[in-house]
């Protein structure tokens, strides 16, 4: 057991660290282009929402757009009532990570690792960006391989078998699950990126699959939380929205998992991808029932922290 362990940590670390590399490669080409958009054009909530998607889908991670958000609010650049179109669309914009993950294969895996080394070996701008783009993909690749090796000797460990099983079979310690391991390891991408590989090798069913991955929505929350801390409060209210928005939308999607779990099933016929549809949709809609209702949201959201 501890070998297994062992080796989730390393891929973890592995996925991590390709998740990393990736974000830098796209913050080198757009990082100052993405933070001059959060400041021109918020002022309109579909506008915020788009460019909430917009960047979120480029810097491969909500936590950076959230905690980037969060850093202009502090500065007043941007009033907190135009975070929350962002919010909601970053919320949207990391189901692009899920998506691609779906495209893994060995092929696809060692010809992003030798395209991206030979690019890193360029000392030019855009080919080293580059080079750190395809290397971190390939590396993400290897570590949803590295989790779906895991799932055989997890099997043959009756331990570990009887708890995931027993965490799979109850919605509340599935939900739990999924926002303790993502709030632990700070990354809902990697998080999703296990649980769709041990969907691919058969040992999750994909009602539990999507209750932890709406666990996971809650645990990215604590990132945002830790860069308001000693903040003014108006980055706070912007922590605190974020948390409102993932919890509010799993509070709504519970009681139709089961019905929800039946049409993402349809979709696709690839375990991996039907969750990274369900996560794609669970977005899309829980911020189209927010859009309309932004300004009483804000008000609601200011309300409560006064009060906690």
């Amino acid at each position: 057991m501890e070998s297994i362990i062992t080796s989730f940590i390393v891929y973890i670390g592995i996925f991590l660290f390709g998740l990393i590399l990736l974000k830098i490669g796209i913050q080198q080409i757009s990082y100052k282009k993405m933070k001059a958009l959060l400041m021109k054009h918020t002022n309109n909530p579909i506008e915020g929402f788009l460019i909430g998607v917009v960047i979120t889908g480029i810097l491969q991670s909500s936590s950076s757009t959230i905690v980037l958000t969060v850093s202009l609010t502090a500065a007043g650049l941007i009033s907190f009532q135009n975070t929350i179109a962002i919010i909601l669309g970053a919320n949207v914009g990391t189901t692009v990570t899920a998506e691609i993950m779906t495209f893994s294969s060995e092929y696809l895996m060692w010809g992003c690792l030798a395209i991206g080394f030979c690019l890193l070996f360029i000392h030019k701008p855009i080919p080293f960006s580059l080079g750190c783009m395809f290397f971190g993909l390939g590396t993400i690749f290897t570590a949803l391989h590295g989790f779906e090796s895991l799932v055989e000797p997890i099997k043959q460990t009756p331990l570990l078998k009887e708890s995931i099983l027993h965490i799979s079979e109850s919605g509340g310690y599935s939900l739990l699950f999924g926002t303790i391991v993502t709030g632990i390891i700070q990354s809902s991408s990697a998080f999703t990126g296990l649980i769709m590989s041990f969907m691919n090798e058969h040992f999750i069913a994909l009602p539990a699959a999507i209750i932890m991955v709406l666990g996971a929505n809650i645990g990215t929350c604590f990132t945002a939380i830790l860069a308001a801390i000693g903040s003014t409060k108006e980055a706070k209210w912007t922590a605190y929205a974020h948390v409102w928005i993932n919890v509010i939308g799993v509070l709504i999607f519970l009681p139709i998992i089961s019905w929800f779990s039946d049409f993402v099933f349809q979709l696709s016929s690839i375990p991996g991808r039907q969750l990274a549809h369900a996560s794609v949709l669970f977005n899309v809609i829980v911020s189209l029932l927010f859009l309309p209702f932004i300004k009483p949201f804000a008000s609601f959201v200011m309300f409560t922290s006064k009060k906690a």
